[in-house]
C-alpha cells in the first residue's frame, strides 16, 4: 500500500477501483477532459446524480471504471465536503481517502492537511498518463464550497446563502400584532423571533429517489372545542368591552375560542410558576406549539403577555393604551380570542396571556399565499422582469417544507433527511431546471415576510433572479418561532 503526500502520486490497476472516505463527508466527482473543464452537466457525480458512464457513487463510495468513461474524458476529480452543508472541516473528524483496486486490494490511502475554515476539499485526482491511469493526492481547501468547485470546473452554479437566524436576520423583524410590554414593574414582554434563509441553486436536472415522506396536511377543521362558546363569567365583561373597541375603530367583532384560553392559560401557569415573562416555557415548549397541540390551526396569531394588571379590565385598559398592543386588539384579521390569567403566589402579581388570532382554512392560505405572490409580482414589475406566474407542484412542496420546519422542528433548507429544495421540487414533479428557495420564520403577514426577504441580497437576488419563471409559495403556523414561510422558484 502505498501511502500519499500532498502532490505524491501512484500508478493504479486496470479494472474496476473504489475510492471511500469514511465519516460525516458527501463525495462528489467531476470528470473532465485535458482541458480540466466539464463537458456538461453529466459530468458532475454528486449525491443527486450519483452515476454517469464508468463512476458510480453510494453512500461513503466512488466507484471508478477508467475503460467506460465517457469519450474525451482524461480526469475524475474527486472532491469531499461535510454532510451538514456550511460546517468548516476542521469542525470534522480527519478525512482519510481509502483506495481500493479490482481484487480488494488496498492500492492506496492518503490523509490530507487538517482543513481550517474550509468548506470542501479538493482531495485527489485520478487521471491518464499515455495508455495509463494513475491517482494523484491535492488536498486542495475551498473556502467558497461546492458551488465555488463546480464553477471553476465549468458548470453554471448560483448559491446564494442568507444569514443565519436570528432576531432580524436576512432582514426580516419577526415579532407582529403586538406582542405586549409588561405592567406593574414586572418586566418586559417576550418579543417575537424572525429569521430567513435564501438558497439559489442551478445544478444537474434533480434524480430525486425517494422522496422525502411529507408531513400530515394542514388541520383545517377544528381538532375539538368549538369556537363562538361564551368565555366564563368574569371574562364576558372583557370579550364585551374588547368588541366595542373594535366597533368603535370599524373592525369586526372576535369570538372567545376555549382553545385558545386554554393554551393561554397554560401559558400564563407557566410564566407564573417561573416569576418571569417569555414565549416559551421552561421545558422549551412555545406558546405557538401549544395553540396548534390544543387543535387550533391558525392564519395569523398575535398575542400579549403582560404581569401587573389585577383584573381582566385593568389588563385591556393597559393594552389599549400602549400602541403596539392596541394595534392587535383592533387588528381586523382577528376572528378569534382566547385569555388565560393565573397569579405568582409568592410576588401576587397576575401573569397574563391574550391570544388573538385567525383560524387556517383553505381558502384563508389561498389568499394569503396569492398576496405573498403578488408582492414579489411587484417587486419585479418595479425591476422591469416579468412575472412569476404560480406553479402548483411547486407550491405543494414549499407548502410541506413549512409544514415539515414545524413537524421536525429545524429551520433550514436542508430537511433532517436530507432532501434539498430541488429534491422537493423534483419529488413534486415539478419539469424546472433551476430551483431556488427563500424561507422565513416569525412573520405575521404576507407583506411582513416579502418586505423581510426584499431588505435582504440574497432573498432580493430570488425574487428578482430573471432565470426564474414560476413561484409556490408555503406557509404553517406552530412550532418555537409561530410562523413558517417558504418561496420555491422554478426556472
Amino acid at each position: 500500500m502505498i501511502e500519499l503526500v500532498p502532490g505524491g502520486n501512484t500508478p493504479l490497476p486496470d479494472g474496476t477501483l473504489t475510492l471511500r472516505v469514511p465519516g460525516p463527508f458527501d463525495l462528489s466527482a467531476l470528470i473532465t477532459g485535458d482541458s480540466g473543464k466539464v463537458a456538461g452537466d453529466a459530468d458532475f457525480v454528486f449525491y443527486n446524480q450519483p452515476a454517469a458512464p464508468g463512476t458510480r457513487l453510494a453512500g461513503d463510495t466512488l466507484t471508478v471504471e477508467a475503460h467506460r468513461l465517457r469519450p474525451g474524458a482524461s480526469r475524475v476529480t474527486l472532491v469531499v465536503s461535510p454532510a451538514e452543508p456550511d460546517t468548516p472541516l476542521d469542525r470534522l473528524p480527519s478525512i482519510v481517502l481509502q483506495v481500493g483496486g479490482p481484487r480488494g486490494q488496498t492500492v492506496a490511502r492518503f490523509a490530507p492537511p487538517r482543513p481550517r475554515q474550509e468548506t470542501v476539499l479538493l482531495l485527489a485526482e485520478i487521471y491518464r498518463r499515455g495508455t495509463a491511469w494513475k491517482l494523484r493526492a491535492i488536498g486542495q481547501g475551498y473556502a467558497e464550497g461546492l458551488a465555488g468547485v463546480a464553477r471553476d470546473f465549468g458548470l453554471e452554479v448560483t448559491e446564494e446563502p442568507a444569514a443565519a437566524d436570528g432576531p432580524g436576520a436576512g432582514g426580516g423583524t419577526g415579532a407582529a400584532g403586538g406582542t405586549g410590554a409588561a405592567a406593574g414593574g414586572a418586566g418586559s414582554a417576550a418579543g417575537g423571533r424572525a429569521a430567513s434563509e435564501a438558497i439559489t441553486v442551478v445544478m444537474p436536472r434533480p434524480r430525486a429517489t425517494a422522496a422525502p415522506a411529507a408531513p400530515p396536511p394542514p388541520a383545517y377543521a377544528p381538532a375539538r372545542g368549538p369556537a363562538g362558546s361564551a368565555p366564563p363569567g368574569p371574562l364576558q365583561d372583557f370579550l364585551a368591552r374588547v368588541n366595542s373597541a373594535r366597533a368603535a375603530a370599524g373592525a369586526p367583532p372576535v369570538q372567545w375560542d376555549a382553545r385558545l384560553a386554554e393554551a393561554a392559560r397554560t401559558h400564563a401557569a407557566g410564566m407564573a410558576a417561573r416569576g418571569a415573562l417569555g414565549s416559551e416555557s421552561a421545558d422549551g415548549t412555545s406558546l405557538y406549539q401549544r395553540v396548534a397541540a390544543g387543535g387550533y390551526a391558525y392564519l395569523t396569531i398575535g398575542e400579549h403577555l403582560v404581569s401587573g394588571p389585577p383584573t381582566p379590565a385593568d389588563l385591556l385598559d393597559y393594552c389599549l393604551g400602549d400602541g403596539g398592543s392596541r394595534r392587535t386588539i383592533l387588528d381586523r384579521a382577528y376572528t378569534h380570542v382566547g385569555l388565560g390569567q393565573v397569579p405568582d403566589g409568592r410576588s401576587g402579581d397576575v401573569f397574563w396571556t391574550a391570544l388573538w388570532a385567525e383560524p387556517l382554512t383553505p381558502q384563508g392560505l389561498a389568499r394569503s399565499t396569492a398576496e405573498v405572490l403578488r408582492l414579489t409580482n411587484g417587486h419585479r414589475a418595479a425591476a422591469g422582469l416579468r412575472p412569476l406566474a404560480p406553479d402548483p407542484r411547486l407550491a405543494a412542496a414549499a407548502q410541506a417544507h413549512s409544514a415539515d420546519m414545524i413537524a421536525r422542528a429545524f429551520y433550514a433548507h436542508t430537511a433532517p433527511d436530507g432532501s434539498e429544495p430541488w429534491h422537493r421540487a423534483a419529488a413534486a414533479g415539478s419539469p424546472h431546471r433551476a430551483v431556488g428557495e427563500n424561507i422565513a420564520c416569525g412573520q405575521r403577514s404576507p407583506a411582513e415576510v416579502v418586505e423581510g426577504w426584499m431588505n435582504s441580497p440574497g432573498h432580493r437576488a430570488n425574487i428578482l433572479k430573471p432565470a426564474f419563471t414560476h413561484l409556490g409559495v408555503g406557509f404553517a403556523g406552530g412550532g418555537s418561532a409561530g410562523t413558517y414561510w417558504t418561496q420555491l422558484f422554478g426556472g
